[in-house]
């Protein structure tokens, strides 16, 4: 009997244990058989448009809010994607590997289901990398906007959200000759923006922290187009309050990044001095301590900003740049200019009550006990931060100078 139970026993384990493996695929769904989202824009629309809104979610004679919204989802065509040089492609690239579909809602959420009445395989958004919002947006609608992304698990955390200078949308039609997918160039411009110091890693999840900190307003990177293919990194897009309140120019984004002590550098800097002409400075490092004091009752911060940079080109002057004296009154003007810039920056964000440089966390993690006795919500801080007193060094040491004619 033992011996009868023991063969049994023999044979089922080994079946019972490679059970186990087999039910590992049995829901399964085949990458064709998924609509994947690479790139979604969103922008306002009419109320007129309610009466073209298809009756998926709601009845048309179910009371609804007026405010609508448009999106434009960008879903990969299965077998038209490049995964590398020379692949993907047919035809010439006149066959598109985007499907660009356009559908309007109330909410981001009525809208997404309304995409997925109009296309027959399942939308997924875990390869969606950039979501693209107009000023309408921006100025209006973010908790509504932020509500359901945060809820929604397949929304990765390092997706791009940028804000548009005019209808996002555009930006989903758009076809650079660098690349055939258009959501993959803006991901990748982006990208190299932030390991080439042009911009800082501002990813969604990023701004979603600062705009929960007390003591920090978010930002976006704003962008706009030009000559229907190319893509401007136009500066910062700004938040006050849960919504955009301004924009900065573009080398306002060198001054930010210099406040913060973002590395590496890579603002190029044009200026006129005194007796060499026209020079060109261009910022390899930054580096910058910052030190917070309580002075008459009130925050006091001190910035000491450092750079490390090369001339890159001197032109239209009379003299030469050829001893370290003339070096160092190319950077004396170099600081002169710079100073002038950054404080125009940190007025403009204190005049608009926007702190995107984190100061209210510099005072938080510094001055606890100030923190608890005058600040008890966010728009606190922001109040305050209009009258705090902001102060700083900035210093230009140039590295390199390159070959000069002798």
């Amino acid at each position: 009997m033992n011996k009868l139970l023991r063969k049994i026993g023999s044979v089922l384990l080994p079946a019972a244990v490679i059970s186990l493996f087999l039910a590992g695929c049995w829901d399964q769904v085949e990458i064709e058989d998924r609509a994947l989202v690479l790139g979604l824009s969103i922008d306002t629309a009419p109320p007129e448009k309610a009466a073209e809104e298809e009756q998926v979610t709601h009845l048309k004679n179910t009371e609804m809010p007026k405010e609508m919204i448009s999106i434009t989802a960008q879903i990969a065509v299965p077998g038209r994607v490049p995964l590398g040089p020379g692949s993907g492609g047919s035809q010439d690239g006149k066959i598109s590997p985007v499907w660009v579909v356009t559908v309007l809602g109330h909410s981001l959420d009525d809208a997404m289901n309304n995409l997925q009445q109009q296309i027959a395989d399942p939308r997924y958004l875990v390869h969606l990398r950039v979501i693209v919002i107009s000023q309408d947006i921006a100025r209006g609608r973010m908790d509504d906007l932020d509500d359901y992304l945060r809820r929604n698990p397949e929304v990765r955390r390092r997706t791009w959200l940028l804000v548009s200078e005019g209808r996002a949308s555009q930006f989903m039609d758009v076809k650079p000759p660098l690349q055939r997918v258009p959501t993959l160039y803006v991901l990748s411009m982006m990208e190299k923006a932030v390991t080439s110091g042009k911009f800082p890693p501002d990813y969604i999840g990023t701004y979603w922290s600062a705009d929960s900190k007390w003591g920090q307003s978010a930002y976006l990177p704003y962008v706009a187009l030009r000559n229907k293919e190319n893509i401007l990194i136009n500066g910062l897009a700004y938040f006050s309050q849960g919504k955009m309140i301004n924009t900065t120019q573009p080398l306002e984004i060198g001054a930010f990044m210099a406040v913060e002590g973002m590395d590496p550098g890579g603002y190029s800097t044009l200026f006129k001095t005194k007796e060499l002409g026209m020079v060109m400075t261009k910022i390899n490092e930054r580096y910058t301590k910052a030190r917070s004091f309580i002075r008459d009752g009130k925050p006091v911060l001190s910035f000491d900003i450092n750079f490390e940079g090369d001339l890159d080109e001197h032109y239209n002057g009379k003299k030469p740049a050829d001893s370290t004296a003339r070096l160092h009154e190319i950077e004396r003007e170099f600081e002169r200019n710079a100073k002038g810039v950054i404080r125009r920056l940190i007025r403009q964000t204190q005049k608009d009550h926007a702190d995107i440089f984190g100061m209210g966390e510099i005072i938080r993690a510094h001055h606890p006990e100030y923190w608890r006795q005058h600040i008890h919500n966010k728009s606190d801080w922001e109040e305050l931060y209009g009258s705090i007193t902001v102060d700083f060094n900035l210093t230009l040491h140039l590295r390199r100078v390159g070959l000069k004619k002798t």
